[in-house]
């Protein structure tokens, strides 16, 4: 399984950057102006529970049909309950991974968003936990 890389959630330090918080037009092109007065902390949007909330470095390729791809950062909190068809950072047999979760009576499937890996069945004989819900992924495009 890969490997992830994991980072504690930095507290609320005022760090703010520029926002356009008007929105920027993806479909046609709109007059310019100057909506740069507004910031945004990172942290104060992405991270709803400071003290449970962890950014983890994706190693792998399991989740690239789900545009989760290798070197992006998840932003993980472990306070939030999984539901079916959740992301979730899961701790399998003492290895972290992450997929989609699948909650049956009957056990837990973890689905790779990607055909050239196999569904994971956890057994009744594993050691299994969801270690916490994907919140956000922040994903490099340049």
């Amino acid at each position: 399984m890969a490997k992830l890389q994991f980072f504690k959630a930095g507290q609320h330090d005022g760090q703010e950057y520029p926002f356009a918080d008007e929105g920027v037009r993806a479909g046609f092109p709109s007059p310019a102006q100057d909506y740069m007065e507004n910031g945004i902390d990172l942290n104060h949007d992405l991270v709803m529970h400071p003290e449970s909330t962890f950014m983890a470095r994706v190693a792998g390729d399991s989740m690239v049909d789900a545009d989760v791809h290798d070197g992006d950062i998840v932003v993980v909190d472990k306070a939030l309950e999984v539901h079916n068809g959740d992301m979730a950072v899961c701790v399998l047999n003492g290895e972290f991974t992450l997929k989609y979760v699948e909650l049956s009576p009957d056990g837990a499937v973890l689905r790779p968003a990607n055909d050239d890996y196999p569904p994971i069945t956890v057994g009744e004989g594993d050691n299994f936990e969801v270690w916490g819900v994907v919140t956000y992924v922040i994903h490099k495009v340049h």
